[in-house]
């Protein structure tokens, strides 16, 4: 697993553009041994579904405090993980809680659930960051003065979505909105 997140981690510090950020990610999922599409489907695999690049999906946003903790039981070998609320983005779609791992070296993790869930996107919802796994840098960026840069064109599925053999944190109540965000991995089947 240090190799799969070490692979996710160089994908997203690279200086490829969205096109070619999004082919080395399929890449990848296609062939590396810790991938989470299900060995069966590999060699059928052809690529993850995206929408097209959505420019109006970047956007700049200011980030307000916030406080208070959230604890999720995975269901499985990592039972309760809990976070902490680091801010809250005010985003045109609404306003999305920025989440603090409390584990052993934390991490910024921004789960979302929009409107496109269930039928365009995956039923739990995307992820925009969740630096642990090594998503650093492409769908939220931390900009001076409070603020945070947003894209997403770069919003994943969790790995659940590929597999039932994981356990993932979905977006809490907090971080479900209404509008349809079509930008970022559509549903994988």
């Amino acid at each position: 697993m240090a190799d799969w997140r070490e692979q996710v981690t160089r994908l997203y510090l690279s200086d490829l553009d969205l096109a070619g950020f999004r082919a080395a990610r399929d890449a990848l999922f296609a062939g590396h041994p810790q991938s989470p599409i299900p060995l069966t489907e590999r060699a059928r695999f052809t690529g993850l579904r995206y929408f097209p690049a959505e420019p109006s999906a970047v956007v700049d946003v200011p980030v307000r405090p916030a406080s208070g903790m959230l604890s999720i039981d995975t269901g499985g070998p990592d039972g309760v993980v809990h976070y902490r609320r680091s801010g809250i983005a005010e985003t045109p779609w609404g306003p999305l809680t920025l989440w603090w791992i409390e584990a052993y070296g934390g991490g910024l993790f921004l789960p979302f659930r929009d409107g496109t869930a269930g039928r365009e996107t995956y039923g739990g919802g995307r992820y925009l960051t969740d630096t642990v796994k090594g998503t650093y840098g492409r769908g939220l960026t931390v900009l001076p003065g409070g603020r945070l840069r947003l894209d997403f064109n770069y919003a994943y599925n969790a790995s659940c979505a590929y597999d039932d053999r994981w356990a993932c944190p979905l977006a809490p109540e907090e971080n479900r909105i209404a509008a349809p965000i079509r930008a970022g991995e559509r549903v994988y089947h």
